[in-house]
């Protein structure tokens, strides 16, 4: 492996059974539907149902790059990175890293919910590779930068997901990673701590850090990025310059592989006659306060029945950038 090469990726591929079985509220509930399979087992073996949340997927980060991971709802992006990060062992292909590695992936990863900010910590430290000597003389420099000083005797459980988040990227970020892995964390932070975050990511890229970013925030990977691995249906289908790779996130996100997706010379079978953006009390406003809940009600016709339709909306900036986009079908509405 190149020592210029952070991350090096060859024919990666992810495979999960789809289980269609109850969810188990107690052991119990377990013990019993095992019992019952077992009881069976020699009337009827049941068909496991395969998946491919990613498949053959290939590419090499050097290091020092910042490089953003975009793809819509369902299309592999946090598979990649919990493979990356070795939570999860891939089906098929390899990966290589070089150089000490911090990820942050979910608000709260290896966190006790009993256990205060100051305990989780040194547990989540622990988790990403410091020693006990390290964390504690960095230990007020990452209160500093979660901003919760007087809470760090508190236990976790009483936190937003914004102390959570907080918190978890101090830690992470102190570690002095060489690659640092992003999952959306930066989604439940507000805007100052978002641009403090940037900040400090610039700052590791200066040092020669490596940074994969996974995002539904176009703008942030359009300002930290310089290059976007594009993932559609568990496959790289675009690797390179952040502007082109943003026009194909785009140009999907706007409905154009919708199959009921129609062209300007079709006839129309829905026709959207209105819209409101609601605040969380209610009101009809076009102006929504940062943190604050919205509800987007909209108003259409049809001239015939549309089977299994997907409703998008999407969120540009004033500059045209696209921010996001909401699918009722990938986010299971």
């Amino acid at each position: 492996m190149d020592k210029d090469i952070a991350i090096s990726v060859r024919g990666l591929g992810k495979r999960y059974v789809r289980t269609a079985g109850r969810k188990h509220n107690s052991l119990r509930d377990m013990l019993g539907d095992k019992l019952t399979m077992l009881a069976t087992l020699g009337l009827k073996r049941k068909q496991k149902d395969y998946f491919w949340a990613l498949t053959d997927a290939s590419f090499e980060i050097r290091k020092g790059e910042n490089v953003g991971i975009i793809g819509l709802n369902g299309a592999g992006k946090s598979t990649l990175l919990k493979v990356l990060s070795r939570i999860v062992t891939p089906t098929t292909g390899e990966a290589h890293i070089n150089g000490r590695l911090g990820a942050l992936l979910e608000v709260g990863t290896g966190f006790h919910q009993e256990l205060t900010g100051r305990e989780n910590t040194f547990l989540y430290g622990a988790i990403l590779g410091m020693s006990r000597s390290e964390v504690e003389a960095k230990f007020d420099a990452i209160v500093d930068f979660a901003e919760i000083r007087e809470f760090i005797d508190t236990p976790v459980k009483r936190y937003s997901s914004g102390m959570y988040v907080r918190l978890a990227f101090a830690v992470a970020a102190h570690l002095d990673p060489d690659i640092l892995l992003l999952d959306e964390v930066l989604a439940v932070g507000d805007a100052a701590f978002q641009r403090k975050c940037m900040t400090f990511a610039r700052s590791l890229e200066k040092k020669g850090s490596t940074i994969l970013f996974v995002s539904h925030n176009m703008y942030s990977i359009k300002t930290m990025c310089q290059r976007v691995i594009y993932l559609k249906k568990g496959k790289v289908v675009f690797d390179g310059p952040t502007a082109e790779g943003l026009k194909l996130y785009e140009d999907d996100s706007r409905m154009k592989d919708a199959h009921w997706f129609w062209s300007d010379d079709d006839e129309r079978p829905i026709k959207f006659t209105g819209g409101t953006v609601e605040s969380a009390a209610g009101v009809d406003s076009g102006v929504i306060a940062h943190g604050d809940r919205l509800t987007i009600r909209l108003r259409y016709s049809t001239t015939r029945r549309i089977t299994a339709p997907d409703v998008r909306v999407s969120i540009d900036r004033q500059d045209d950038t696209h921010c996001m986009t909401f699918s009722s079908k990938q986010d299971g509405v």
